[in-house]
């Protein structure tokens, strides 16, 4: 979909305007070094725009590098707004964007701190002053995007600032920044006119030939309001009697705004007058589009005259190619259009619609045809943009569109019907799914032919039937419903085309799901292979690496985290290779890889994979996989002996877990009765088994597997608090049951867990030889797989074990290898501050001028290296002290005297 690049260009000033040199000398004198925040708050009309666009552009800025975004409505959507930040800055700033473009091509989620980040880090490259001019922030409400840019406020380096105009003071930290001298404040009562300021508009500016009395007298009524002194000025050309016309107004700014725009339109030639009401639906206008509304050819010249004669249009950019209304201007010519002409607005809105569509504008066509009524045109035009819609994943704009269609159009037409179903799933709505799709499924068979040759596509509706069984699947999966899955999975497969190689990556990702749940892993992992395969032959690559985590999760069930680190390894190399890979897909990999490194024992490893999660922001993780980054951040507080901070995890986990697509086979809640009952929290653990209804004598199916082992767990621990035999009997009785199941569905995991802790029991039971036979058999497939602390979770009785197994005659070096990790990884951590690696000494170089003004093509020249030496400096220095940014790291260096 197009940008719209007047967006991001600086109005350009008419050719007559007030010089206010005592607001633009104001903003000069904040000098070189500017404030992070530059505010022009003031009330509609009052010149913020005008003063904003002079500043950027007037000899006293000369050096200025601007970065400039017009905002509006539409803006309130994080990845539109970043997505229009990066024009902004690609048309304004020498610098390279790489991470921030990636936005344009694919989209996802859009990343916030990382992205951002990235940004930041690019623009402190640059020499010399940059301002990202922010135009009509007030139309701003979504709350990201005020976190994004308050991040961008926090952490520009010192010769980047943002510049904004609003009608209201923003939810930014405005007072920490005024306590700070970091803010720099332009109010309505500063963009008053002045006495002789009023005299130049009026009297030069505009022609006029007013007395001082008479200028007095309008400034006054005015009250310096630069809209109310333009539109008396327009008002008064060519009328005999100023002074009558001075003293016939008064009051409030709405009653003069009322006054003035009735005085103006009623003293328009005719065709002028129906030319201002024809355009007044339109937010920005071009000559051919005015044409387009007008049924005229003269649109460039009526936009070039009501420039000339300041007529309230604001050029948008350099060429004079595109023009808006001031607003005020424009919501009072719409309120006229509305009252004279009913009828008129929707057709005026009907051919804005087609002009935009016929030039690939669809946001724009979308708009207008819904503005004027006319839903059918706007479901053509959204099936037409919904492929690519749907691969830039504009999930929000298009769940906007559809909210804005009536239910009949929607069932009506099978594609929306369908999409409609996909946002039901997102939304968790399983039962408002099943009733789009059944909508779909009516709509193909009412009208298949209409409907083919519809703007979306013949491969679109050919393929619904096999998406229709694909989102079934899902439903099923999401409900827990294997038996389902595979039977949806399958009719989706029969009904995929060979080339249909997307469906058909989701259709036999679906099957390998519904097995994986089922427990039978050697086809869970065949048939999800197949299947990223698939996804990847479709050009869905961010898909196909995405799908990685899911298959390294089934990898490590099947007994191999070596094989599952492998894959998040490769995968992570290829996000970071391939350009314009989501975000998502980064975080989700690096908590992933941090799991099968805490298995491993790597314990600093695994801590700086889940720092690195953690610093990409929640935008680096699919909403339903965030719990996974506490539960692993659970296991490592396990390992360094903090129970209790891995109860706090696991209860964060449970706060933010939601149900999606995968099976459950580690549910949150047994994880916790395991904690407790490593706490000695046997009531706890043995109040979790009966509200999960887990006993010995339950069905042993894949997905209670885990709960089973959990109840083994605590009836071992159960055993040690009272002596009883009979508990230990029940436990390996169940043990034997779970190990011909695990081993049935290849299940390696869970057949190794059954072995040790049958060891922990038979030694419970004083048979150790017989414990040291089973841990032999455990040991002997676990250490090189790649398992550790899954013995070294189970504490002091298993260190016993293990100890006595290394000593035994003929012993492997199985048991060896898993306490020397124990000696070496589960110190707890220390409160002081941790040892960085050191500095080499061009490195504080680097840093100690880090710390001070100098952008980095300055501290480059002074230090004499390249930019590129530089930037190989400041990563090394970044790394060492774990900080993404300039700022972060000269604060970092500050704890650690090292300035």
């Amino acid at each position: 979909m197009e940008v719209l690049t007047t967006k991001v260009h600086v109005p350009v000033s008419r050719r007559a305007l007030v010089v206010r040199p005592r607001l633009l000398e104001d903003l000069a004198s904040i000098g070189p070094w500017l404030p992070r925040l530059v505010l022009i708050a003031a009330p509609a009309g009052s010149g913020k725009t005008t003063l904003l666009s002079q500043w950027l552009t007037s000899a006293v800025a000369p050096a200025i590098r601007v970065a400039w975004l017009s905002l509006d409505e539409a803006d309130n959507d994080l990845r539109r707004f970043l997505t229009h930040l990066v024009v902004a800055v690609q048309a304004g700033v020498p610098v390279a964007v790489d991470d921030l473009e990636a936005l344009l091509e694919y989209g996802g989620e859009a990343p916030t701190d990382t992205l951002l980040t990235a940004l930041v880090n690019d623009l402190d490259e640059v020499d010399g002053t940059t301002v990202l001019a922010l135009d009509d922030y007030h139309v701003i409400e979504d709350g990201r995007v005020h976190d994004a840019v308050a991040f961008l406020l926090e952490h520009l380096p010192p010769q980047a600032t943002i510049a904004m105009t609003t009608r209201a003071d923003p939810p930014l930290p405005l007072p920490r920044m005024r306590a700070r001298a970091e803010l720099v404040e332009i109010r309505g009562a500063d963009l008053r006119f002045t006495r002789g300021e009023a005299d130049t508009f009026l009297n030069h500016v505009m022609g006029l030939d007013l007395s001082p009395d008479q200028v007095a007298a309008l400034d006054t009524r005015t009250e310096g309001w630069a809209a109310g002194l333009q539109l008396a000025g327009l008002s008064m050309r060519g009328r005999d009697g100023a002074a009558g016309f001075v003293d016939a107004f008064t009051g409030s700014h709405r009653f003069v705004l009322d006054y003035l725009v009735e005085e103006v339109l009623d003293h328009q030639p005719d065709d002028m007058r129906r030319f201002l009401l024809d355009t007044a639906v339109l937010e920005r206008m071009t000559g051919p589009l005015c044409d387009a509304l007008t049924g005229s050819s003269d649109g460039r010249a009526r936009l070039e005259q009501l420039d000339r004669a300041n007529l309230f249009v604001i050029p948008l950019d350099d060429q004079r190619e595109w023009y808006r209304y001031h607003h005020l201007f424009a919501d009072t010519l719409r309120a006229r259009l509305t009252a004279e002409h009913p009828a008129r607005a929707h057709g005026l809105h009907r051919a804005a619609s087609a002009w935009y569509a016929e030039h690939g504008l669809f946001e724009e066509a979308i708009g207008h045809a819904n503005s004027a009524g006319d839903t059918e045109t706007a479901a053509d035009l959204i099936e037409a943009v919904l492929p690519e819609a749907r691969r830039l994943r504009r999930d929000r704009l298009l769940a906007g569109w559809l909210r804005a269609l009536p239910d009949d159009v929607i069932r009506q037409r099978p594609v929306l019907s369908t999409q409609s179903a996909w946002m039901s799933l997102v939304a968790g709505d399983l039962d408002g799914l099943e009733a789009r799709l059944r909508d779909a499924e009516q709509a193909l068979k009412a009208a298949p032919a209409r409907r083919r040759s519809s703007r979306g596509g013949d491969d679109a509706i050919r393929t619904l039937p096999a998406w229709i069984a694909i989102y079934r699947a899902s439903a099923a999966q999401a409900r827990g419903d294997a038996a389902a899955t595979a039977a949806h999975a399958r009719a989706a497969l029969e009904l995929a085309a060979p080339e249909d190689h997307f469906a058909r990556g989701g259709a036999a990702g679906f099957l390998g799901l519904a097995a994986w749940a089922d427990g039978d892993l050697q086809p869970a992992v065949d048939t999800f292979t197949l299947a990223v395969e698939s996804l990847g032959a479709a050009g869905n690559v961010a898909d196909a690496v995405g799908s990685t985590i899911v298959l390294a999760d089934m990898w490590q069930a099947r007994g191999s985290p070596a094989k599952a680190q492998q894959l998040c390894e490769q995968a992570l190399k290829s996000a970071e290779t391939r350009r314009g890979l989501p975000l998502s897909i980064t975080g989700d990999l690096h908590v992933g890889l941090a799991d099968v490194l805490r298995e491993h024992g790597d314990l600093d490893a695994a801590q700086a994979h889940l720092t690195v999660a953690q610093a990409l922001g929640e935008a680096a993780s699919l909403p339903e996989n965030r719990h996974r980054w506490h539960l692993v951040r659970a296991g490592l507080q396990r390992a360094h002996g903090d129970l209790h901070g891995a109860v706090t995890e696991l209860e964060e986990a449970l706060a933010v877990y939601l149900p999606g697509f995968f099976p459950d086979v580690r549910p949150i809640p047994a994880a916790l009765a395991r904690v407790h009952i490593a706490q000695g929290r046997l009531a706890d653990a043995w109040a979790w088994a009966r509200a999960h209804h887990v006993s010995a004598a339950g069905d042993l199916t894949y997905l209670a597997e885990f709960d089973h082992l959990t109840l083994a767990r605590l009836l071992i621990a159960q055993h040690r608090a009272d002596g009883r035999p009979a508990l230990l009997d029940e436990v390996i009785s169940l043990l034997e049951r779970l190990l011909a199941s695990a081993r049935g569905g290849g299940r390696g995991s869970s057949v190794i867990d059954a072995h040790l802790l049958a060891a922990l029991a038979h030694d419970a039971r004083g048979e150790r030889d017989v414990s040291l036979e089973r841990l032999d058999q455990a040991l002997a497939v676990a250490v090189p797989a790649g398992y550790v602390r899954l013995f070294l979770d189970e504490g002091t009785p298993m260190k016993v074990l293990l100890r006595a197994a290394e000593q035994r005659p003929g012993s492997t070096e199985h048991a060896r290898t898993v306490l020397r990790t124990a000696a070496a990884g589960t110190k707890t951590p220390s409160a002081a501050p941790a040892a960085i690696e050191p500095l080499s000494d061009r490195e504080r170089e680097v840093l100690r001028l880090l710390a001070t003004s100098l952008t980095g093509p300055q501290i480059s020249r002074q230090l004499f290296m390249t930019i590129n030496t530089f930037r190989t400096h400041t990563r090394h220095i970044f790394t060492k002290l774990d900080v993404q940014t300039r700022r972060a790291a000269v604060a970092r260096a500050a704890e650690l005297d090292l300035l």
